[in-house]
């Protein structure tokens, strides 16, 4: 029988070959990776400083252990290069593979901007461990970081390099950290927590340019300003990887296409993770991560099964103002609720009809595991 083929070690692929060996302790499995195959949480990435961990202290297993708990063949160091859809085989630095079923479990990059300047080299992003592990190389014995980028990640590790003892300065071009997910109110909240551990922030421009400064850079807002720093960290946002798939023909959107069984325009492949637009959705998170793994190993070993995701508020790690957030979608008709005292904020968004679309816990709100349950009882199913 050819074996299941799994392209990616991330959470991903590691978690749904977990699951099907639950289901099935026998079905040969193959997982390919470019990387070295460690087992460890990408959300853990934003915290390292704070723990003070290293690379190889985040990381949770070794390729030899996770070989022999998942009885599977992982092969790392190693790019697929085609897709052979007729012949169900893929390319593999001049190896052919054949497959039973496909999964790309591949992730996002990091989005990456033009910048002008000749300090290219001195910008990193922290995408995966291995970036993890050249940053804090960098970062090694300097002061002040840069970080492009006021979202989710760049909040998280503002306060992460804030706890490890970085000056830290951030450019974010809209006027509040985390606007596409937060309401005015609870962003202000995490702004002044932040801000509170020394970072500041220069709202509303952009980074033209990063230029070589002895040992630093100089980093060019569009306004003209130009600020002085070690390094550069970029946290602008991700974009699922899909040209594997499109040089397969596969449908594409903004993530590779799959039905509710996470299976493709090709019968035989699927897609899971970052990489994945489930109904238009791509979800670049932990739970519906975990929740089409367990749903993909039971369509895998035998019974089709539709992945549902339930509402799922996302924690988002910034420990000096904690944050608990069901975002809603652009464009959703209704209006914030507002309740807040210093940096505690409880807003909730209902529909014209009263009901509860979505939500934002920060501060003490946030560290209220009551308030978070009642409030997700009445959001509505992301995927019912």
């Amino acid at each position: 029988m050819n074996p299941i083929v799994i392209i990616g070690t991330g959470l991903a692929g590691y978690n749904l070959a977990k699951e099907i060996r639950k289901l099935d302790a026998e079905r040969p499995l193959l997982l390919l990776t470019s990387d070295d195959g460690r087992s460890y949480s990408k959300p853990m990435l934003s915290t390292g400083y704070t723990k003070n961990k290293d690379a190889d202290a985040l990381a949770m297993a070794g390729v030899e252990q996770m070989r022999e708990s998942l009885k599977a063949d992982v092969r790392t160091g190693v790019r697929v290069n085609a897709i052979d859809r007729a012949a169900k085989t893929i390319q593999v630095e001049g190896e052919t593979i054949s497959y039973g079923a496909l999964v790309l479990a591949v992730g996002a990059d990091v989005f990456r901007p033009e910048l002008g300047g000749d300090g290219g080299e001195r910008v990193l992003a922290v995408n995966d461990l291995d970036d993890y592990a050249r940053f804090r190389t960098a970062a090694a014995g300097k002061k002040k970081i840069v970080i492009i980028g006021g979202g989710l990640i760049g909040c998280e590790f503002a306060n992460d390099l804030s706890n490890g003892g970085y000056q830290v300065e951030v450019v974010e071009p809209v006027g509040r950290v985390l606007p596409t997910l937060l309401p005015e109110r609870a962003s202000a909240a995490v702004a002044s927590g932040l801000e509170s551990l020394g970072v500041k922030f220069h709202f509303g421009h952009s980074v033209k340019g990063v230029w070589k400064k002895d040992d630093g850079v100089e980093v060019e807002l569009s306004n003209g300003e130009r600020l002085a720093g070690d390094l550069v960290l970029s946290a602008i946002g991700l974009r699922p990887r899909v040209s594997l798939a499109q040089a397969a023909g596969l449908e594409v959107g903004r993530g590779v296409k799959v039905d509710r069984c996470l299976r493709s325009s090709d019968a035989s492949i699927y897609a899971l993770g970052d990489c994945a637009e489930v109904e238009g959705k791509v979800l670049l998170y932990v739970l519906p991560l975990m929740a089409a793994a367990r749903a993909l190993a039971k369509t895998l070993t035998g019974s089709d099964t539709a992945v549902q995701y339930p509402a799922m508020p996302v924690q988002i790690k910034t420990p000096v103002c904690p944050v608990i957030v069901s975002p809603v979608a652009p464009g959703t008709e209704g209006s914030w609720e507002v309740e807040a005292e210093g940096n505690d904020v409880r807003a909730v968004f209902r529909s014209p009809a009263g009901a509860v679309l979505g939500f934002a816990l920060t501060g003490a709100r946030a560290a209220s595991p009551a308030e978070k349950t009642e409030l997700t009882k009445l959001l509505p199913p992301i995927l019912a």
